[in-house]
């Protein structure tokens, strides 16, 4: 073996001694880690509870925005997020899933209580006014206009789809399109129950 031939060889040695190794596996949804958004909410549960993201430290939080009359998206991440907790067994009392209601008028206490049920019991619906639904709606980066009927209350509402979901920490990691596998949005949360 040549004398530089071995240099190479010896300088990649070092290299991969450096790195620590093989790079982790990358995760299923996007890594929005260190996001200058997305900071929190400080909203009403059904109950009449104020919530913020420090309540759940110590647990990954998923967090969607929606309203209950939502003909399809809605209720659609719901199930799937329903099924994440099923693919998750016992890890999924580590995982709080959040729905906030860009339909605030329409949206009751009583509603959102009735609603999230059909889905999952540990599931919590949060509200707040218009004020705050617009405060938290922008810090989440998230779209939403009435459509349709908007002088009556049969209006529709369009809005942004996306999951975002939070470390045990209370640090905003990952954002998953609409349509996201369960099985993918359960390996990540298990990845960031484990610290990674």
């Amino acid at each position: 073996m040549s004398v530089r031939l071995l240099a190479v060889v010896l300088s990649l040695l070092c290299v991969a001694a450096c790195d620590g190794g093989p790079p982790k596996a990358a995760f299923h949804g996007t890594d929005i880690t260190g996001a200058d958004y997305a900071k929190g909410f400080s909203l009403t549960d059904p109950g009449g509870k104020r919530r913020s993201l420090a309540d759940f430290t110590g647990r990954a939080v998923a967090v969607f925005f929606g309203y209950t009359q939502c003909p399809d998206v809605c209720p659609t991440t719901l199930s799937q997020m329903a099924a994440v907790m099923e693919l998750l067994g016992e890890d999924a009392e580590r995982l709080q899933v959040i729905f906030i209601t860009v339909d605030p008028e329409r949206d009751t206490p009583e509603l959102l209580a009735a609603y999230m049920p059909l889905f999952d019991a540990r599931f919590i619906g949060l509200y707040g006014s218009a004020e705050e639904t617009e405060r938290v709606t922008k810090d989440f980066r998230v779209f939403h206009r009435k459509s349709g009927d908007v002088s009556g209350s049969r209006y529709t509402v369009d809005h942004s789809a996306g999951l975002y979901l939070f470390d045990p920490a209370g640090r905003l990691r990952l954002y998953f399109k609409h349509g996201a596998e369960p099985a993918r949005i359960a390996a990540d949360v298990r990845r960031l129950l484990t610290g990674s």
